[in-house]
């Protein structure tokens, strides 16, 4: 009976039972009340006889008073109390019950009363004659008669209820198993058949039930679980995206170690333009190794933590503002920085290049896909509990998917083919120093983001 069918079953009978008990009280002192009215009516017709003559024989007179069930009747005429028919009372009147003006609270007690007192005793009804044939009427009786004929009654309402109630459980029973159990059974079905294969998109149920909170139980499971399934999907894609990145990192870092070797020996060289240009040449080179060493660490799942050091953040913004400036090509893109010569902080100078760049590029692309004039600009200040930077520009704005799933690897992108994962990388990141990094507002007139990253223990060197 743990099932919930069988708990409705027992909890249907008990309820129902509950509520016929709840009847029985009212029912069996209906029936006391109208037994004993039909003894006053009986013992009323037998005092007729009487009334119509003088004398009457001693066994009629019995005869009169068994017919009524009584053993005397006394009526009350014009003022006058009469005996209208006796006989020996074979022990005293114990009670007197007036039903005149018994409320119900009353009758009850008083037949409930009666169940309980299993002796026999002689008590007196008093009534109001039928048809206004007198003031009053009084007979004596026995109870044991009454309390027989109560019991009677009270087992077969008894009978009736337990046939009801039943009845009642069974057809509730019923009802539920078809229109509760088996929907809910069914729901579990499929939720353990999902289970099974969560990646299997036919496993997603479809919700069919006609009962308004069931439907919604459905149609709300049927949703989680799509995006579950969809969330397993582009799992396996980013496992096997970082699988496939770490093996074209490691190669991509093994020629890239040998041309940073060849680019040493650009810097003995005597031109002037490749003297100016050979160190950022070496810098984005050592840069890009670092970066395929740690896409190699992260595709372990051992994410590198920054390698704190006291730097000058100028010289960063500086080169990710060169870097872009090339990329932008004939595109009308103006790049400025308000960045104090003398700004340094602690952190980790190559991951905060990548995050700096990363924003950037996303600003140069979105404004370079306008086609329309743009300006880009990085500003940095500090308070004494954090140091802030910010990094605008007067683009079109990020479009509403990117909005929604701002950090979400693969559906965050900024522009149209964008992967968005520079945002992600760059999240975790900032993430990794302690710091936060959230879009400070975005519109038609252009967007921004703001790097925070709390001093406390990173102000000493």
């Amino acid at each position: 009976m743990n099932s919930l069918s069988g708990r409705f079953l027992i909890l249907t009978a008990i309820f129902v039972m509950l509520a016929e008990v709840l009847i029985f009280v009212p029912s069996i002192a209906r029936f006391r009340e109208d037994y004993l009215l039909s003894r006053l009516e009986r013992a009323q017709i037998a005092s007729l006889a009487r009334l119509a003559g003088d004398e009457i024989s001693p066994d009629l007179e019995d005869e009169l008073l068994a017919n009524a069930g009584v053993y005397n009747v006394v009526l009350r005429r014009n003022d006058a109390r009469q005996l209208v028919l006796s006989s020996p009372l074979p022990t005293p009147i114990t009670r007197t019950f007036d039903l005149r003006d018994a409320g119900a609270f009353e009758l009850m007690r008083d037949a409930l009363s009666r169940l309980w007192r299993p002796e026999a005793e002689v008590v007196r009804i008093i009534g109001m004659p039928v048809r206004s044939a007198g003031m009053l009427i009084e007979v004596t009786m026995e109870t044991n008669s009454l309390r027989m004929a109560m019991i009677d009654y009270g087992l077969r309402i008894l009978v009736l209820s337990a046939v009801i109630s039943i009845i009642t459980a069974v057809l509730l029973f019923l009802a539920v198993r078809v229109f509760l159990v088996k929907p809910i059974s069914r729901v579990v079905g499929s939720m353990r058949a999902y289970a099974n294969a969560p990646e299997d998109a036919r496993g997603v149920i479809a919700p069919s039930s006609s009962i308004t909170e069931l439907r919604a139980a459905e149609e709300t499971l049927a949703l989680m679980q799509t995006q579950l399934t969809s969330a397993l999907r582009q799992k396996e894609r980013l496992a096997g995206l970082g699988g496939a990145v770490a093996k074209v990192s490691h190669d991509l870092r093994n020629i890239l170690t040998s041309a940073q070797l060849f680019t040493d020996r650009l810097e003995t060289s005597e031109d002037p333009m490749v003297k100016r240009m050979a160190p950022k040449l070496v810098n984005s080179i050592t840069r890009a190794v670092n970066l395929c060493e740690s896409t190699l660490a992260y595709g372990k799942a051992e994410e590198p933590p920054p390698r704190l050091s006291r730097f000058a953040l100028l010289d960063i913004v500086t080169d990710v503002i060169d870097s872009e400036r090339l990329s932008a090509g004939d595109a009308e893109i103006s790049f400025s920085e308000d960045v104090r010569a003398g700004f340094q902080l602690r952190a980790d100078p190559e991951q905060l290049y990548r995050v700096i760049a990363n924003l950037v590029r996303n600003a140069r692309q979105a404004i370079v896909t306008s086609g329309r004039p743009g300006e880009i600009n990085v500003q940095a200040d500090e308070t004494d509990e954090a140091v802030t930077i910010r990094i605008s520009d007067t683009g079109p704005g990020l479009p509403p998917k990117a909005r929604e799933h701002l950090f979400t690897p693969f559906q965050g992108g900024a522009t149209k083919g964008g992967s968005g994962l520079g945002l992600t990388i760059s999240f975790e990141l900032v993430r990794g120093h302690g710091g936060s990094l959230a879009l400070e507002y975005t519109g038609p007139d252009g967007t921004a983001f703001v790097i925070t990253l709390p001093k406390g223990d990173l102000r000493s060197a």
